[in-house]
């Protein structure tokens, strides 16, 4: 590597972790626990993708990839991962429930508007839709989560949908579950097209500007929340339509995502 090339990598990872440290810091984690998990994923990251080809991965090869004592290695490798599967099959699910009843026509009324459900009983009720789509979850629980978030409301023994998007609501935890998995997909889109071949790079686009009006900025935010909230409609529409209907492991998982960003300080021009 150039200097040149680790000075520009080195202030790309400092201008990386400033929100992620911002955050670490606002929940507990001192730098001695970040340090630890740090050298863990090292340590993963060495053994999944820097294998010699058609070689196992070895402790003193990874010791010379990431700098780590070979003990240290040792440690860190027979280390469990921290278990965060359930929140994130609780935010997956409820994502999954949201689009059932979106894209469904069972639970959909005659305009092809998600329809106000009852909970248990009639025609495809609302306890249906969490079973068809969520899996092993109770209705009841389902039902909690959406309301805790927003998504639904109540009206005596029926509910309706009231935004077409899951947000966790008053959860801190499932907003860090978000935090990992979205950060880290953008960031490997970002690894993947700095080394793959031209008509293999993913999309990756942004648009900004340091000279937007301060009056125009809330019109500006109102508009893209609006059109991305469509467009995201639309690819949801598009993939649900094209998934396989059985409960098999063979499809591909694909995502797009867009996220809005006004920096709360004064801003800074890089």
């Amino acid at each position: 590597m150039t200097e040149n090339l680790q000075q520009i990598l080195s202030r790309a990872i400092l201008t990386l972790l400033r929100p992620l440290v911002r955050i670490l810091i606002r929940n507990g984690i001192a730098y001695g626990s970040f340090a630890e998990l740090a050298k863990k994923t090292y340590v993963d990251v060495a053994f999944e993708d820097f294998a010699p080809e058609g070689k196992k991965q070895s402790i003193t090869r990874v010791s010379a990839l990431t700098g780590l004592t070979r003990k240290e290695t040792r440690r860190l490798h027979e280390l469990d991962d921290t278990d965060a599967d359930s929140n994130e099959q609780r935010y997956n699910r409820a994502v999954r429930v949201i689009s059932g009843w979106v894209n469904d026509k069972r639970f959909q009324d005659g305009d092809g508007e998600p329809a106000l459900l009852s909970i248990e009983g009639g025609d495809n009720p609302f306890a249906e839709l969490v079973k068809e789509y969520s899996g092993d979850m109770t209705t009841q629980s389902m039902l909690t989560i959406l309301t805790t978030a927003g998504s639904v409301e109540k009206q005596d023994d029926r509910v309706r949908l009231v935004r077409k998007a899951y947000l966790p609501g008053n959860d801190p935890t499932e907003k860090l579950t978000i935090l990992g998995n979205d950060s880290a997909e953008l960031i490997a889109t970002i690894d993947h097209n700095l080394t793959a071949a031209k008509d293999q790079l993913h999309f990756q686009r942004k648009v900004s500007s340091y000279h937007v009006h301060p009056d125009a900025v809330d019109s500006f935010k109102a508009m893209a929340i609006n059109k991305s909230q469509l467009l995201l409609e639309e690819f949801d529409n598009w993939l649900t339509e094209h998934e396989i209907k059985d409960d098999s492991d063979s499809g591909n998982y694909v995502s797009v995502g867009i996220y809005y960003y006004e920096p709360k300080l004064e801003r800074n021009k890089p």
